[in-house]
């Protein structure tokens, strides 16, 4: 026995543990005592409550603080999945989940055994806001661990829980607020860190918070809420959007208001009141909103979102923070059923095709066939929509990051395999994040499977890299791999294919075209920016002077 498990024993024991589960990590944080897991040289603790429960009485309230706890807590198992629906038929992405609860606000963390003051990395899953876990496999923090890094990942209310908004949930708040559940969750999680991560041997004055898709779109939500600023100092953003959200009390931007959307699944449930709500237990809940079509968003409420996203970074209110974003060529390939008006093969000629994009975008439609032709309308098709969602929003924050003063680090993921390939997945969407975490051998059963080869491995060494020196410096480095730019005055970006290379000036018209149709669509005040794109574009409305 080491002396380090020495000291473990005699400290179990004075807390009236057994000598056997002195084996494990015993940890006393502010929050109370908790004991993990040690192996390989690290610690992990799964399962840390965060916040109270929010159930029953106390659903779609702001999350409070878990009042400290006498003795030792188990912290070997992963808490429950936030309540959720299961996955649609077929996709990639489906997890299956031991439990789910609405009593799901859970923290893990990975940790080496001999940390102090290391840097922090907060991961934020994705899923929609309606689905997933920080308990999947493939965000297993061992490898940034490994490097150096204390990882925690969360779980926070998703869906109809975490995103639902209501009059008298408005009245009821002293803020006069309803809605963004699932960002306060989040925010009391980083609280939660702040205070605690030094006794887990984190640095709470060096948090990097990293995410995924909705993910990513919870680290748009929190660089752009003024509650959560101060409580990290770097931000990663994969494959998310700066998609127009609805406003809590008013009609904009095509959307009606948060609480108008609201009286419509409230009539489709069935319930009158709050109470009626409140009443329903929630796997009954989740049908429902499931069965309704509940559309799962943060909301502009003048407070916690102060404004449109896309707004908020303009203006310079933001986090001034370093970031890094990016996201993958084919985003679009597992997502097309998003995309009403797909053609298939002998649906849709090229002569329709172009007569609909020219009666959709007016002037600028020879601009876009030039950039996505009929010859491959289905490639075009998912070209534009990625371009317009993904590739848009990456580029438009290092921009505006950059334009801070802050350094902005922007990546291109166009990796292959032959599995992906062959099934017209190529750089499919998330298909960079179990290369990040290196965790390739752990993706989903419907996942296609990556090979285990040395360039899969130097692939995923590299990024993990990258990553894990963002987060501890601000700056992504990794060994034996070039440099990679701040975006800046020459636009460098950092290109994932076979390996990592560096490259200059991503899809310069591309991004021109869409960040023109972004900007009338608003000016004209009255029509979404998400992803009707294409064939599906509303007409775009007139030039204006502050489109140039």
């Amino acid at each position: 026995m080491t002396f380090a498990r020495f000291a473990a024993a005699i400290a179990a024991l004075c807390l009236g543990m057994s000598v056997e589960a002195a084996a494990q990590p015993v940890v006393k944080a502010p929050a109370g005592i908790v004991r993990g897991i040690e192996a390989d040289g690290q610690q992990m603790f799964k399962g840390i409550a965060y916040a109270l429960p929010p159930v029953g009485e106390r659903r779609w309230q702001p999350p409070q603080p878990v009042p400290t706890w006498d003795g030792v807590r188990d912290a070997t198992q992963f808490g429950p999945a936030c309540q959720q629906p299961g996955y649609p038929a077929g996709s990639i992405y489906t997890e299956t989940y031991p439990a789910m609860s609405e009593d799901c606000l859970s923290l893990n963390i990975w940790t080496p055994a001999k940390a102090k003051n290391a840097p922090v990395f907060v991961w934020i899953h994705g899923g929609n806001l309606i689905r997933g876990s920080s308990s999947q496999p493939m965000f297993d923090g061992a490898a940034l661990a490994k490097r150096g890094i204390v990882v925690v990942s969360i779980n926070y209310r998703l869906g109809i829980f975490g995103y639902f908004a209501h009059r008298e949930l408005s009245a009821e708040s002293p803020e006069g607020i309803s809605g963004n559940y699932g960002l306060l969750d989040q925010i009391a999680a980083l609280q939660w860190v702040k205070n605690n991560i030094a006794s887990f041997g984190g640095d709470g004055a060096n948090v990097t918070i990293a995410g995924e898709s909705a993910g990513g779109l919870a680290i748009l939500h929190l660089l752009a809420a003024p509650r959560a600023h101060g409580l990290f100092t770097k931000a990663i953003v994969q494959s998310a959007s700066l998609m127009n959200l609805p406003d809590l009390k008013q009609a904009r931007f095509g959307l009606p208001s948060a609480e108008t959307i609201s009286d419509y699944y409230a009539t489709a449930f069935g319930a009158r009141t709050l109470a009626d709500l409140r009443a329903i237990d929630g796997p009954t809940l989740t049908a429902l909103a499931t069965k309704a079509r509940f559309v799962s968003t943060a909301i502009v409420d003048g407070k916690l979102l102060p404004r449109q996203l896309v707004e908020t970074f303009e203006r310079g209110e933001q986090a001034r923070v370093p970031v890094m974003t990016g996201f993958t060529s084919g985003e679009i390939r597992t997502m097309a059923s998003i995309l009403p008006g797909l053609p298939d093969a002998g649906q849709f000629d090229a002569a329709k095709y172009e007569a609909a994009i020219r009666a959709n975008y007016g002037e600028l439609g020879d601009r876009f066939l030039s950039l996505y032709p009929a010859a491959d309308m289905r490639e075009s098709i998912l070209a534009a929509a990625r371009d317009g969602f993904f590739a848009w929003t990456s580029q438009r924050l290092v921009r505006e990051q950059a334009a801070l003063g802050q350094p902005s680090y922007l990546y291109y993921f166009d990796h292959g395999y032959p599995a992906a390939d062959d099934r017209g997945m190529h750089a499919f969407h998330a298909s960079e994040v179990p290369y990040m975490f290196g965790t390739i051998d752990r993706v989903t059963a419907q996942w296609p499977a990556i090979p285990d080869t040395d360039t899969e491995r130097a692939l995923s060494d590299a990024m993990i890299d990258y990553w894990a020196s963002f987060a501890r410096t601000g700056v992504p480095t990794a060994r034996n791999q070039p440099s990679w730019p701040s975006h800046g005055a020459k636009a460098g970006y950092m290109l994932f294919a076979a390996k990592p290379q560096v490259a200059y000036d991503l899809l310069p018209a591309q991004y021109a075209l869409h960040d023109q149709v972004i900007c009338r669509r608003r000016a004209a005040g009255n029509i979404p920016w998400n992803w009707n794109m294409g064939l599906i574009a509303p007409p775009l409305p007139p030039a204006q002077e502050t489109c140039k």
